[in-house]
C-alpha cells in the first residue's frame, strides 16, 4: 500500500480532535513514504440524496466526482469521524451515498453484486465521549460495524480495521498520546 486517502468526516469547520487526527495520519503516512490525499467533509459541498433515481445516476457534483477519483486512486482508505447517535454523522453517510451512486461501489445485477472497490483496505478512526469499551460491550459497536460490513465490506474493501477512541474530553496529555498513536498508524500504513 503506497497511496492513502484520508477522509476527515467531522462536519464542523472549527477546531476538532478529528481534524488533528486526520492531519496526524497524513503526516505519519508521508513520513512512512506513502503518497497521501485528504478530503475534509466540512469543506465539501454536495446535496443529500432524496430519491432512488438520484442514487442510480452518476453524480456530477465537482466535490463528489473528485472524491470518487481519489477513492479509485487510493490503496488504503482512512475515515476519521466522531460518533454521533451511535454511528457516523449524517454528513458522512450522505457523502458515502453520493460516492456510491451509479453502481460505483458495487454493480448490482440479477446474479448478485460485483464489488467495485476490491483490493483496497480501510481504517476507521472513531472518536466518542463514552469509553470505547462501553460502546463495544453495551451497544455492540453497531454503527461502526454497519459501516465496516454494509458499506465498505459490500464494496469489497478488506480488511477494515477500527480504532475506537473513547473519553475524548480527556486531559491534553491524553489527546497528545492519541494523536501520536494515529500518526504511528499512518507511518505503519495501517
Amino acid at each position: 500500500m503506497h497511496k492513502v486517502l484520508v477522509i476527515d468526516g467531522h462536519p464542523d469547520r472549527g477546531p476538532a480532535l478529528c481534524h488533528a487526527l486526520a492531519d496526524a495520519y497524513v503526516e505519519g503516512a508521508r513520513e512512512g513514504g506513502r503518497q497521501t490525499r485528504l478530503i475534509r467533509l466540512a469543506e465539501a459541498s454536495f446535496p443529500v440524496l432524496r430519491s432512488a433515481a438520484a442514487f442510480a445516476a452518476a453524480p456530477n457534483e465537482p466535490d463528489i466526482v473528485k472524491a470518487r477519483e481519489d477513492v479509485m486512486w487510493a490503496d488504503h482508505l482512512v475515515f476519521v469521524f466522531p460518533l454521533w447517535l451511535g454511528s457516523a454523522p449524517a454528513y458522512v453517510r450522505a457523502f458515502l451515498e453520493q460516492i456510491a451512486r451509479g453502481g460505483f461501489v458495487a454493480d448490482i445485477g440479477p446474479r448478485g453484486w460485483r464489488p467495485g472497490l476490491k483490493g483496497k483496505s480501510a481504517r476507521l478512526i472513531v472518536t466518542m465521549g463514552m469509553p470505547a469499551l462501553a460502546y463495544r460491550l453495551m451497544f455492540g459497536a453497531h454503527g461502526v460495524k454497519s459501516l465496516e460490513a454494509s458499506v465498505l465490506g459490500f464494496a469489497g474493501v478488506r480488511p477494515v480495521r477500527a480504532s475506537l477512541l473513547g473519553m475524548i474530553e480527556g486531559a491534553p496529555e491524553m489527546q497528545r498520546r492519541r494523536i501520536a498513536r494515529v500518526r504511528a498508524l499512518g507511518a505503519a500504513g495501517r
